[in-house]
């Protein structure tokens, strides 16, 4: 691999500026005339009409029964964990390769990150080597999985859309019913993404989607919980508006709750975004497609596609090096960084993490040969316009 050619490439994919930011949020619609009208009302905490539009739209838009808003995608994570049962002790399965607030969700649950491999083609969990691993290191007791190693049940699998692009799910389901495990989606990258037809979020009981100001779509700050389970949309909505009993004036508390609703002021931007999230998609396809154009025919490196049963919203586009390359990409990273043209690694893997360092986990070699060899690189929507105009 030249790193000369591949800096060639993404220039000619790229317009000319001083600094070209990773992801970069877009704001050309009703942003301004929606935040204005909270402004202008009063109505900017966590009651007031966008909040129920932005949850009705999301819902809408995913074909999920119910999505409920909150503050972030950490706290969506964390009550989806909840609402399935997750409790104290737990183990729960969650690959290596993925950003520090799945294990953090774990975390606050009590429960304990169970690290398994992800695979070269989706970038995500790879549902058959761990249904060979669950064989070998779990047995099944009263109806409920439980880690031969260490005794603790283990409850839930959580897959993580790495970078938008869909896990292979229909394995992974079956993974779950033969174990018995709860699947609980990490969607917090693929809004606008699709498997086999169907929005991401909708496999497991509930989901969790992140809005923040790096997402597709932006509240500033914010996330939703998915689901179609209409019980389980009433509790996540009830737990994560602190619990609280509805009533005139009387403050009555049932449960112990969370204060994780999303503010108004932050729901009217997000409705702003969710009108445009489908030019928003065109740009990014259409980015994609000119980034494979522009690397498809150099050495030692490639531009990583959406396989054919899944529809990317490509949210951070993807250098992947080849294996006997991998010593390149830190010189890489620095060339583009020091040009302007920011360009990340992937996170560190979770197992190697000086909280996570003694959590169980099965062979994780793919994960640590991705982590070597994956570049992001510039993905804001606007770049696919061609013209490089924010």
């Amino acid at each position: 691999m030249e790193i000369d050619k591949v800096v060639s490439a993404l220039r000619s994919v790229l317009p000319v500026r001083d600094f070209i930011g990773l992801h970069e949020p877009c704001f050309a619609g009703n942003e301004w005339c929606y935040v204005k009208e909270c402004l202008d009302t009063g109505w900017v905490s966590s009651v007031g009409k966008f909040v129920d539009r932005f949850e009705e739209q999301l819902a809408a838009y995913t074909g999920a029964r119910k999505a409920v808003a909150v503050v972030n995608g950490t706290a969506a994570l964390h009550v989806c964990l909840l609402l399935v049962g997750v409790e104290q002790g737990d183990e729960v399965l969650m690959p290596a390769l993925t950003f520090i607030a799945t294990a953090n969700a774990v975390s606050y649950c009590g429960a304990v990150p169970h690290f398994v491999d992800s695979e070269e083609t989706t970038l995500g969990l790879d549902p058959i080597r761990l249904g060979a691993y669950l064989e070998d290191a779990t047995e099944i007791r009263s109806g409920q999985c439980f880690n031969k190693s260490t005794g603790r049940r283990i409850k839930a699998v959580v897959p993580m859309h790495a970078f938008g692009h869909p896990v292979d799910l229909d394995p992974l389901l079956e993974v779950c019913h033969r174990f018995h495990l709860e699947l609980v989606e990490d969607a917090a990258e693929s809004l606008g993404s699709f498997y086999k037809g169907r929005h991401t979020g909708n496999w497991g009981r509930v989901s969790a989607v992140s809005f923040n100001g790096n997402k597709l779509v932006t509240t500033g700050g914010g996330g939703a919980i998915l689901t179609n389970d209409e019980e389980l949309g009433r509790l996540a909505k009830h737990l994560t508006t602190t619990a609280k009993i509805p009533h005139r004036w009387n403050f009555c508390h049932d449960m112990i709750g969370f204060n994780y609703r999303m503010p108004n002021l932050n729901a009217a931007l997000g409705c702003a975004q969710l009108e445009q999230l489908d030019g928003f998609l065109d740009k990014k396809r259409a980015l994609a497609q000119r980034y494979r154009a522009a690397l498809a025919d150099l050495e030692g490196v490639r531009f990583f596609q959406e396989q054919a049963y899944a529809r990317s919203n490509y949210w951070l586009n993807v250098l992947l090096l080849d294996e006997e390359h991998a010593d390149k990409r830190d010189a890489l990273l620095a060339r583009t960084n020091d040009l302007g043209i920011m360009t990340r690694p992937a996170w560190m893997l979770m197992h190697k993490l000086p909280m996570f360092q003694h959590c169980p986990g099965m062979d994780l070699s793919v994960a640590e040969s991705l982590e070597r060899r994956i570049i992001n690189i510039p993905s804001s929507a606007f770049l696919g316009d061609g013209d490089g105009k924010a």
